[in-house]
């Protein structure tokens, strides 16, 4: 590590200020000063507020699509006030600010949805109509699929907001990454749900670690943090999302698997309301991640066919 960083000259990590932000980016800190030997006063945290966080009262695909919680960041490392920047991977759009690379990405938690309810356990539970939030166009267009009954309204915030409009009545469930509520120390709420019946975001459970390109003293700093298998999943995901020029407006699932050298891709795209679905299942080496996964778009697009996702 050529250039050293001290309590004087610290390493600046860019982050959102949500509780699990935090979280993910003293995650972060912990990893680099475990593998550099560096002291706690040496890496500092910095909250930027971003556009998502700033707007609550109107869904994301409202006011931007993805980007709406990283593009205040990354302009605080293009510019070099910060050195790093942490994100939920989920929430990184496709095509980053020229002079930027997500270098890194470190050990993905659990990546499946989680059922959250004061009333049920699942839902095959839901009574009749029973209402659902989410700000999930994913997740709500899947319930959809799944249940035509149920009543689906916006429910967007941080786990907490979600758990306090529960506790006000506001719905009846919800649905939370359970990747996030274990890093929150939250399991104990958390009814997990098969891949099999509701396919995850792309990228969900993944932190992803942002830096300048040019920047070699941090690749190298980053380098020992970075999970590789981690990272080989979800460039198949992304690159999924790529061919489908995925965003907030887009119901998309996709889940890489590695068994040995193997590599199984799960993808899913639908219509908003639930009424089409396109699915499948890909197979191949895991060194043609990225390859599998930008097949996978191609034949769902096709399937879907022009005009699916207008």
């Amino acid at each position: 590590m050529s250039k050293q960083y001290t309590a004087s000259n610290t390493l600046k990590i860019g982050t959102r200020g949500s509780p699990l932000a935090l979280v993910q980016a003293r995650e972060t800190q912990a990893l680099l000063m475990a593998a550099h030997d560096m002291p706690e006063d040496a890496l500092e945290i910095r909250v930027i507020q971003t556009t998502g966080d700033a707007i609550q009262d109107r869904p994301l695909s409202e006011i931007g699509g993805k980007g709406l919680f990283t593009k205040e960041i990354q302009a605080e490392l293009l510019c070099g006030e910060i050195d790093i920047a942490v994100h939920s991977m989920k929430d990184v759009a496709n095509v980053l600010p020229d002079g930027l690379v997500l270098s890194t990405v470190l050990p993905r938690e659990d990546v499946r949805d989680a059922f959250i309810s004061v009333k049920y356990n699942s839902i095959d539970e839901l009574p009749f109509g029973a209402t659902v939030g989410s700000s999930s166009l994913r997740r709500r267009a899947q319930l959809a699929a799944m249940r035509p009954d149920l009543k689906l309204v916006e429910f967007r915030g941080n786990v907490q907001t979600r758990l306090r409009k529960l506790d006000e009545g506001v719905a009846d469930a919800t649905f939370l990454a359970c990747a996030g509520l274990q890093r929150l120390g939250r399991w104990e709420i958390a009814n997990p749900i098969s891949v099999e019946q509701i396919l995850p975001a792309v990228a969900q459970g993944a932190i992803a670690i942002e830096q300048r390109i040019d920047d070699e003293s941090i690749s190298a700093m980053l380098a020992p943090i970075n999970h590789a298998e981690s990272k080989l999943r979800v460039s198949a995901e992304r690159a999924f999302l790529r061919v489908l020029d995925g965003s907030c407006r887009t119901p998309i699932g996709g889940l890489a698997l590695l068994d040995g050298d193997k590599l199984e891709f799960r993808g899913e795209i639908l219509r908003p309301d639930g009424s089409r679905i396109f699915n499948g299942v890909w197979h191949g080496d895991a060194s043609d991640a990225e390859a599998i996964g930008a097949a996978a778009g191609e034949e769902l697009k096709a399937r879907g066919g022009e005009g699916f996702f207008d």
